[in-house]
């Protein structure tokens, strides 16, 4: 059954702009790595990173996801200075052509401060704020909002046998309490955007429990993000590269809409574009 798109309070950028949940947002992936797993090393120079930045623009992104850390499963950490190097230049260089808002994908609250000093409009933790215990502190005192996701540990033991008695009620439990910090450091939580951790910590079947289950997050009352973009549950379904995923990709958000994603968060934008309008359209049952 189609999720209704809910009545949400848009996000406060950091700039002052506002972004609203009318329809669905799209993100675009911006990997300033050389090592991410799909695209590591495209974008590791300025120019060519900004470059790619527009483009997105150009091609429907809604939010450009600047990230300087891989987080791959595997993965080893980057120093705080080495993310900065990565992503400031890159963020200053879009927001120099462009006002599109810009979240930094990053577990630093040092990184995400630098980040934020040079346009970002708000933070993307795939640690839900548990790394970096500055992160809330950040967040509470510049008030920008921030995405919340789940993951069961750091991405170089997070495939590690990855357990759990019910995938969806744990996630939707963990979820709540870092809420529930954020609300007692003085977080507004409709500043706070939920998302599952697709392929963070869980197994083929936990990934399908959530997705078909989104519900359960969408029930907590705050915008949810969805990545499934080229992640490596596609390849186990379709026996498919990496490289060669986009249909599946379309698959899993086409459903994620449907079933209540507010934002996507993609590498290809022109592929999906009309994916997304499609599946905007059978939700809202109405063309946006």
């Amino acid at each position: 059954m189609k999720a209704k798109r809910q009545e949400l309070p848009p996000l406060r950028l950091a700039n002052g702009g506002l972004l609203d949940f009318t329809r669905t947002r799209v993100m675009g992936i911006l990997n300033t790595t050389p090592d991410s797993f799909s695209d590591g090393g495209l974008y590791v120079d300025v120019s060519l990173a900004v470059e790619r930045a527009l483009e997105m623009v150009e091609e429907g992104a809604d939010i450009i996801d600047v990230g300087g850390e891989s987080t791959r499963p595997g993965s080893e950490s980057v120093s705080d200075e080495e993310q900065i190097r990565r992503t400031r230049p890159v963020i200053e260089g879009i927001r120099a052509h462009s006002e599109i808002p810009i979240s930094i994908d990053t577990t630093s609250s040092t990184v995400a401060r630098a980040a934020l000093a040079g346009g970002a409009s708000l933070i993307n933790d795939i640690s839900a704020f548990r790394f970096d215990e500055g992160m809330v502190p950040l967040i509470a005192e510049t008030g920008v909002p921030a995405i919340a996701m789940h993951t069961l540990g750091r991405p170089r033991e997070m495939q590690s046998n990855p357990t759990y008695q019910d995938v969806v009620e744990e996630v939707r439990s963990h979820l709540q309490v870092r809420v529930e910090l954020c609300a007692t450091a003085g977080v507004e939580p409709s500043q706070i955007v939920l998302d599952p951790g697709i392929g963070f910590g869980k197994e083929l079947a936990h990934n399908l429990a959530l997705l078909r289950h989104l519900n359960v997050i969408k029930e907590m009352g705050h915008a949810v993000l969805i990545g499934t973009s080229r992640k490596s549950f596609l390849g186990q379904i379709t026996g498919k590269d990496v490289n060669a995923r986009a249909q599946a990709t379309a698959s899993s958000v086409s459903a994620s809409i449907i079933l209540g994603a507010d934002i996507v968060r993609v590498h290809d934008i022109k592929e999906l574009r009309d994916t997304v309008l499609v599946a905007d359209a059978i939700r809202n049952g109405v063309h946006s």
